[in-house]
């Protein structure tokens, strides 16, 4: 892998990322969650500022892009077309497959509505890495606040598509909840318990969940699985298009 990544927490569980590529010296911060931990974050290892590239325009994602243009005003902010009437400073919008440089690496733009309705990932092919944002968590998935389930639903869907060894960061550390409400509706998927076990050590001891696979979330994340029969049986659905499935699945973890 060429890029460089380094993750880090903003605000409470929000993370902040920086992607740097070591063959131009390019920068990019995704999300702008607060612009003080990811100004400490570039110091420390001595990166320069490029880019900004915001998934959508919830404040907790973006309010820190004004303090990052102040102490890097060259920096490009990126985000999504459709949301470009509620991100302030946004310098080039994108939407689904347009390309994004990050030095000498692209990241193909996927359109992903549901937790908000302009909202996109960004999908490095060549790294296999791709930053969900509120899209899709490890083990789980953001809530549906602008668009109803089912589009929530074929956005996850699109994403799961990509292949099983990418590498997914995503916007929170969400995942040992995440994984109580799995258990409860997939109790019986060994590779899910061992999982939970293993995120239940690494939060004790402090460490970060991610990032996670692809091919992981399609063995443990219910949200992706909503076809499997077993789940459907847990939910009194056997057989239920998997669209409902989810929507039933998002309802109880809304209330979970």
């Amino acid at each position: 892998m060429s890029l460089s990544i380094h993750q880090f927490m903003c605000l409470s569980d929000n993370f902040g990322v920086l992607v740097h590529d070591p063959e131009t010296g390019a920068t990019a911060a995704i999300d702008a969650p607060d612009a003080q931990p990811i100004l400490q974050a570039l110091a420390k290892k001595g990166w320069e500022l490029t880019d900004i590239l915001i998934t959508h325009h919830h404040f907790d994602h973006t309010q820190g892009i004004a303090g990052l243009k102040a102490a890097f005003p060259r920096a490009r902010v990126v985000g999504p077309a459709q949301e470009a009437a509620k991100i302030a400073g946004l310098d080039l919008e994108v939407g689904e497959g347009d390309v994004v440089k990050v030095g000498s690496c692209e990241a193909m733009v996927i359109e992903v509505p549901g937790h908000t309705s302009g909202h996109i990932a960004y999908w490095f092919e060549s790294e296999d890495l791709l930053f969900s944002g509120d899209t899709l968590f490890a083990m789980g998935c953001g809530r549906g606040f602008e668009e109803p389930a089912p589009v929530l639903y074929r956005s996850l869907m699109k994403l799961a598509a990509l292949p099983a060894e990418t590498k997914i960061y995503c916007g929170h550390e969400y995942t040992l909840s995440n994984a109580r409400f799995a258990l409860s509706v997939d109790p019986e998927n060994s590779t899910l318990q061992d999982r939970a076990n293993v995120v239940a050590m690494l939060r004790e001891n402090g460490q970060f969940t991610l990032p996670t696979t692809m091919a992981l979330e399609l063995a443990t994340n219910p949200f992706l699985r909503a076809d499997e029969p077993a789940i459907q049986a847990t939910l009194g659905m056997r057989g239920a298009d998997p669209a409902a499935v989810f929507t039933e699945l998002r309802e109880r973890k809304n209330n979970f």
